[in-house]
């Protein structure tokens, strides 16, 4: 994994026009301008607490997917919201959970020690990381999600 940069969008851009992507996250593909748009965000976000990852194959350093972490206050403890993305073509080869495992890992070096992701309940990829990850599901929101966290 490397830190998510503006120019990521480039090779990022026509990974992530895939409406399949969408199925249980909602909205569209972005075009390359908002894509960019999105990534300066977040990279400026960085020293909010808000931290991006490119994840890359080993072997080929091509880019499989992303992951984020947004860092937030629960009651006093320090935790983070988890979300991960992986292209369509490399799902299912266990690269969300590998990434998100060692995102969390990281964080909980940093003092991070509750973590929160949102996952739509037919999702059952994204079910699997959140279990992997030792959360365990919660209340739905209004957008249909669940909340998952960590105990």
């Amino acid at each position: 994994m490397e830190p998510l940069r503006v120019d990521d969008a480039d090779e990022l851009g026509a990974l992530l026009d895939d409406e399949r992507l969408h199925r249980y996250i909602g909205g569209r593909p972005k075009t390359h301008e908002e894509l960019r748009a999105q990534y300066a965000r977040q990279v400026a976000g960085v020293s909010k607490g808000w931290h991006n990852w490119v994840v890359r194959r080993r072997d080929l350093a091509t880019i499989v997917g992303t992951v984020q972490a947004t860092l937030f206050d629960d009651h006093g403890r320090p935790a983070a919201e988890l979300a991960w993305v992986v292209v369509t073509e490399q799902q299912g080869n266990g690269y969300a959970r590998e990434a998100a495992a060692a995102i969390a890992a990281w964080l909980r070096g940093q003092g991070v020690d509750v973590f929160v992701a949102h996952v739509h309940p037919e999702h059952a990829a994204s079910i699997a990381v959140a279990r992997g990850l030792g959360m365990t599901p919660g209340a739905t929101r209004g957008d249909g999600e669940v909340r998952w966290t960590s105990p």
